[in-house]
């Protein structure tokens, strides 16, 4: 059985619901739904009823970036080299995160709160298990790092380059990459 359409009300104020929810999230600020309510000038059933949960609605921001995220993957799962598709998939997993706000969250989330995150973060991991695979069949990532070590340090450099010193945007992301690169120097099989 599908769900019918929302009214074309319903899907304004879900809209609007989620720039009021991406906002917050750009900034930093934690999300509270009466809040959100009162922001996008809805009423709070009406925002509890699309999101019953702050994770439900920071997934719902995330999903134009965990979109993009797939497209990264498939992208580099048609590079001939497994080394170099390993790396400019990460390049963009890290860039990502570090200028969508949403994806630290969900990403490093231990459940989805929805289906569809789910199975865009399946999807996901599917590409990246594929990726992570072909450079370790193709002998070129250092013994003893696991698919599981690859979530944890990745969300890890994102924190640390929010945390750099510099606030610009550009200097954060520079800052993602140098500790990009020191990570994957550690990585590479020598």
């Amino acid at each position: 059985m599908t769900a019918s359409p929302l009214r074309k009300d319903a899907v304004r104020n879900r809209q609007r619901i989620i720039e009021i929810g991406r906002e917050l999230v750009a900034d930093g600020t934690p999300i509270q739904l009466n809040e959100v309510a009162s922001a996008a000038g809805v009423g709070v059933a009406t925002v509890y009823r699309h999101f019953p949960t702050p994770q439900a609605l920071i997934e719902a921001v995330s999903v134009d970036g965990l979109e993009t995220l797939i497209q990264a993957a498939k992208q580099a799962a048609e590079q001939d080299d497994a080394w170099a598709a390993f790396c400019d998939f990460l390049v963009r997993f890290v860039d990502a995160q570090l200028t969508d706000a949403a994806l630290s969250p969900v990403l490093s989330a231990s459940t989805a709160a929805l289906p569809g995150t789910a199975h865009l973060l399946d999807q996901l991991a599917s590409l990246f298990n594929e990726l992570f695979a072909r450079v370790r069949a193709a002998g070129r990532l250092a013994p003893g790092i696991t698919l599981a070590d690859m979530t944890p340090l990745m969300c890890g450099i994102a924190f640390s380059a929010r945390m750099h010193a510099a606030t610009d945007p550009q200097e954060q992301a520079a800052a993602g990459r140098r500790y990009l690169d020191v990570l994957l120097n550690g990585m590479r099989a020598r």
